[in-house]
C-alpha cells in the first residue's frame, strides 16, 4: 500500500491577527492555481463582512493550491476559542499543520488551544515566523518560545523537530534564514517544507468507501452539503451509498453532486479518492461526524466531538414602541426561520422553543459566537430583542456545575494590580504570573465563565487599551454560590417619549454617563445612560427650556455638553442587566427595561423584594 504523493492536506493555525489569512492569499498567488486574470481581494478567505471588519476567521474554510504537480489542500482554522468545535473536526481531515506565529508577539493562548488538538491527533507541524519585517521582530526568541510551548503541550520527539520558515506574508517574501535581509520574493521555502514534512495520505482507493462529514454548508438550490474527507475508497456521482447516522440508524441515498476545491472556487467533480477533501450533496439530513460508506461494507469512523454550548440568551420579537420602523423582518415566523436556518451550518448552536410563541432560547459557545449571529441578523434587515447572556449549568455526578475558562492576560506592569484585583473579585484562581522583562506581565487564571461576561469593556478601561485578554472554555466545575460579575452601576432610564434635547441632557449629565446625542429619539423605559451610583434613576432628557424672551433663546444655543458614550452591540450586551433587553435593528442598538412603564416597574420591583 503506497501513499498518494500528488496531494497534501494541511490546516493553518494562528492566533487572531498573526497574519494567517494574508499568508493564505500569498500561497494562492504564488502557486500555479489562479489564472493570470484573477485579482485576489485582500484576505480573500474571509468571505463574511464581519470577518473582514474584525479581521477574524469565524468559519473554517478550505482552499487548494497546485505546486510542482502536487495539490495542497489548505484548511483555514478559526483562532478564536468560541469556534473551537470547528478546530477539532478539522484535525481529522488533515495530515499536518502550519503554525503561523507573529515574530514580535510570539506564542499566544489561542494558538495553544488549536495546537493541543493537533498534537493529541498526532499531527506534525511546520512553523512560520511571520511579520519578520517588523522593526521589533525577535525571530530566534520566538522559535525558542514555540519549542517551549510544544514541549509543554506534550509534543512527541518527531513533532519537536519542526522546520521553521521565516516570512512576511504582506510583502510575499520568505526564507529559511532568520535574517530579514535574506528574505526573497517567493513562498517556495514554505511550499517545499510542506511537501517534505507533511505526510501524504494513504492510497487505499480500492478498499470499501469511508467518507466522514466534518463541516456543513448549505445552499438554497441543493440543500445541505456535507464537507469532509474521503478516508478510504472512491466515491462517484450517481453511486448509491449508505449514510450511517450518529444514532446508529442507516439511510441509503444517491450521490447527486460532488465538489472539489481549487483556489477559492468549489468545482464540480465526477469522482474523489482516498485523501481528497470534498463536499457531497444529495442528503437532506446529513450531520457532522456521520460516516458515508459502501452499502455492502458499513464500517463507520469514530464520531467527532462537537463542543457543547456554554452560554444562552433569549431571543424575542421586538415589541418596543419603535418596533417595525427600521427593519423589514420583524415577525416571529421570520425570526424563527432564520434561527433554524443557522442550524443548517452551525453545529455548536442550539435553538429551543419556549412556552411563548415569540421567544426562543439560543445557546452558543460564548459571547462572540452569539453576538456575531445577532450582528448578521441585523444586517439582513431583522429586528429583534435579546436578554442578558447566562451561562448554562449542568449536573455532573449529582453536583451542579458551571463552565470555567482559562484566561491569559498580557498587561503593562502598572495596571497589573488592578487586573489581579478585578479577577479575584470575579472568583478567579491565579495559576501563573510572570514578568516578561519587556515592561509587561503575563497572568494566567481560571475564572467562572459568568465572571467573564461583560469583562472585556472593564478590562480595556482598566489597562487603557494596552492589555491583551484571551479566554477559552476549559471545564465544568462545581457552582460558586455567590454573585459573580454583573453590572455595579444603575441605569439612567427615560421617563418620556420624544427627542433628547441638549437642555434635557445637561440637566442629568452630572448623574452619570449619557449614551445618546441630542436629537436622538427615545421612549419611556429606554436606557439613556449609566448612573454613577448603584440604583437606577428615572430621568427626563426630552424636556426643553421655557423660552421667556429673545435673549435666552440665543443663549441656550451656546450650551455645551460632554460627548456621549455610544455603545455598540457588544458593549450593549455586556452592559445589560437581568431586567433589561437589548433591542437590535438594522439602524440602532438600544437598551431598555423589560417593563417600560415607570409605575409598573416600581410595583414589580416592590413585589420582587417582598418575595425575596
Amino acid at each position: 500500500m503506497g501513499n498518494r504523493n500528488d496531494i497534501r492536506n494541511v490546516a493553518i493555525i494562528a492566533h487572531v491577527d498573526h497574519g494567517k489569512t494574508t499568508l493564505v492569499n500569498q500561497l494562492l498567488e504564488e502557486s500555479d492555481t489562479l489564472d493570470e486574470r484573477t485579482q485576489l481581494a485582500d484576505r480573500a478567505m474571509d468571505s463574511n463582512a464581519i470577518e473582514r471588519e474584525r479581521g477574524i476567521t469565524i468559519l473554517a474554510k478550505n482552499t487548494a493550491v497546485n505546486y510542482k504537480g502536487t495539490r495542497i489542500n489548505i484548511m483555514d482554522t478559526p483562532g478564536h476559542a468560541d469556534f473551537g468545535g470547528e478546530v477539532e473536526r478539522i484535525m481529522t481531515m488533515v495530515d499536518g499543520v502550519v503554525l503561523v506565529v507573529d515574530a514580535f508577539e510570539g506564542t499566544m493562548p489561542q494558538t495553544r488551544f488549536v495546537l493541543q488538538k493537533a498534537f493529541e491527533a498526532g499531527k506534525p507541524a511546520v512553523v512560520v515566523v511571520n511579520k519578520i519585517d517588523k522593526p521589533a521582530a525577535r525571530p530566534l526568541e520566538v522559535v525558542d518560545e514555540v519549542l517551549d510551548l510544544f514541549i509543554e503541550l506534550g509534543a512527541d520527539e518527531s513533532q519537536i523537530e519542526f522546520p521553521v520558515v521565516y516570512a512576511s506574508a504582506v510583502n510575499g517574501t520568505s526564507s529559511l534564514a532568520p535574517d530579514p535581509q535574506k528574505q526573497e520574493k517567493t513562498m517556495d521555502p514554505l511550499f517545499d517544507s510542506i511537501l517534505e514534512n507533511i505526510p501524504a495520505p494513504e492510497d487505499n482507493e480500492d478498499e470499501p468507501l469511508q467518507f466522514q462529514v466534518c463541516m456543513l454548508d448549505y445552499n438554497d438550490y441543493v440543500g445541505r452539503i456535507g464537507v469532509g474527507r474521503v478516508f478510504r475508497g472512491t466515491i462517484r456521482v450517481g453511486d448509491t451509498v449508505t449514510l450511517n447516522k450518529l444514532d446508529g440508524s442507516q439511510k441509503n441515498f444517491r450521490v447527486t453532486k460532488l465538489f472539489g476545491y481549487l483556489g477559492l472556487d468549489r468545482i464540480e467533480i465526477d469522482e474523489a479518492k482516498a485523501g481528497d477533501i470534498i463536499a457531497v450533496s444529495g442528503m437532506e439530513d446529513i450531520y457532522v461526524g456521520e460516516t458515508v460508506t459502501d452499502t455492502e461494507v458499513q464500517e463507520t469512523l469514530p464520531a467527532l466531538h462537537i463542543d457543547e454550548p456554554t452560554l444562552q440568551m433569549t431571543f424575542l420579537t421586538n415589541d418596543s414602541p419603535f418596533a417595525g420602523r427600521e427593519g423589514d423582518k420583524v415577525t416571529a415566523r421570520k425570526i424563527e426561520e432564520r434561527l433554524k436556518y443557522e442550524l443548517h451550518t452551525d453545529v455548536s448552536l442550539r435553538v429551543e422553543d419556549t412556552d411563548q410563541p415569540d421567544q426562543w432560547v439560543v445557546s452558543g459557545r460564548g459571547e462572540l459566537h452569539l453576538s456575531i449571529l445577532i450582528e448578521n441578523m441585523r444586517r439582513e434587515g431583522f429586528e429583534l430583542q435579546v436578554s442578558r447572556p447566562k451561562v448554562i449549568r449542568k449536573v455532573i455526578d449529582g453536583v451542579e456545575c458551571e463552565p470555567f475558562e482559562a484566561v491569559q492576560i498580557d498587561t503593562p506592569e502598572e495596571y497589573q494590580g488592578a487586573v489581579i484585583q478585578s479577577l479575584n473579585e470575579r472568583h478567579g484562581t491565579m495559576r501563573n504570573m510572570e514578568n516578561t522583562g519587556r515592561g509587561t506581565a503575563r497572568l494566567e487564571y481560571l475564572v467562572p465563565s459568568r465572571g467573564m461576561i461583560g469583562y472585556s469593556t472593564e478590562f480595556v478601561q482598566m489597562t487603557h487599551g494596552y492589555g491583551i485578554l484571551n479566554h477559552t472554555f476549559e471545564q465544568y466545575q462545581a457552582v460558586i454560590k455567590e454573585e459573580i460579575g454583573g453590572r455595579r452601576n444603575g441605569a439612567l432610564v427615560s421617563t418620556e417619549t420624544g427627542k433628547a434635547t441638549t437642555y434635557g441632557i445637561m440637566q442629568v449629565e452630572d448623574r452619570g454617563t449619557i449614551f445618546v446625542e441630542p436629537g436622538t429619539e427615545v421612549y419611556e423605559g429606554m436606557i439613556v445612560g449609566e448612573n454613577a451610583r448603584e440604583a437606577d434613576i428615572d430621568v427626563n432628557i426630552v424636556r426643553s427650556k421655557n423660552l421667556t424672551n429673545v435673549r435666552s433663546a440665543t443663549k441656550d444655543q451656546t450650551a455645551t455638553i460632554k460627548a456621549p458614550r455610544i455603545l455598540n452591540l457588544e458593549q450593549s450586551l455586556e452592559f445589560m442587566d437581568d431586567d433589561e433587553y437589548c433591542e437590535v435593528t438594522p439602524e440602532n442598538v438600544r437598551l431598555r427595561k423589560q417593563i417600560l412603564n415607570k409605575s409598573e416597574r416600581a410595583r414589580y420591583n416592590k413585589r420582587k423584594k417582598k418575595n425575596d
